[in-house]
């Protein structure tokens, strides 16, 4: 089920569904997803479809990693992005593979520490991870390029809005029962501009640590 044929079909898929970037379609083709996932879920790695990975948690589906993806690289070259959500590490490596340094937050720890074996065994260096509440960020390494949030508060965070730099963007899922995927560029200090991408579905972003 990891075959090339398998992840071929997927990148059919997500081409039929708007996605066009090629960078960020190789880069998915490329990157192994069976290994971000549970062993008995592996023959299901390649479908595009959300899988649990624990603690009420999920990997997600391919389409929305892509979509995610190609949302924040159109934005222009990037070196700093930070990532809040590590989760399995699957959005991470495709992100450590586009960019030049990935700073990643997560509040489950177990979740961070397989995160991080898988994230080493694809020889991804440029990857730095804390263990810490998302919704905060990482303000010691701000500012970033680029923001992506891959889990859904009820509205913006202004800490995050904050640890943009200017001209930077924050791509993130946002409401309870229904959810928007935003793109917002900040245009100066107190300047912000929003773009609604798509609706979409994302765990809560919750706030707190778990070891």
């Amino acid at each position: 089920m990891t075959s090339r044929r398998t992840r071929d079909r997927l990148i059919s898929r997500l081409k039929g569904q708007g996605i066009s970037d090629e960078q960020v379609l190789n880069t998915i083709r490329e990157t192994p997803r069976h290994i971000f996932i549970d062993e008995a879920l592996s023959h299901r790695a390649y479908e595009d479809t959300a899988l649990p990975i624990g603690f009420n948690q999920t990997i997600s589906q391919p389409y929305i990693v892509a979509k995610m993806t190609e949302v924040l690289v159109s934005t222009g070259p990037l070196k700093r992005v930070l990532e809040v959500g590590t989760g399995s590490g699957y959005q991470t490596s495709v992100l450590a593979q586009l960019v030049e340094q990935v700073f990643s937050v997560e509040r489950i720890k177990p979740l961070q520490d397989k995160a991080k074996e898988r994230l080493n065994q694809m020889g991804l260096r440029n990857v730095h991870l804390q263990h810490s509440d998302g919704g905060m960020g990482w303000p010691s390494k701000a500012p970033f390029d680029a923001i992506m949030v891959t889990a859904a508060p009820e509205q913006v965070p202004e800490e995050l809005l904050v640890q943009l730099a200017i001209g930077g963007s924050l791509v993130i899922p946002v409401g309870q029962d229904q959810q928007q995927l935003k793109l917002i560029t900040r245009q100066s200090d107190l300047e912000y501009k929003t773009r609604i991408i798509e609706n979409v579905n994302f765990v809560p972003l919750l706030a707190g640590t778990i070891r």
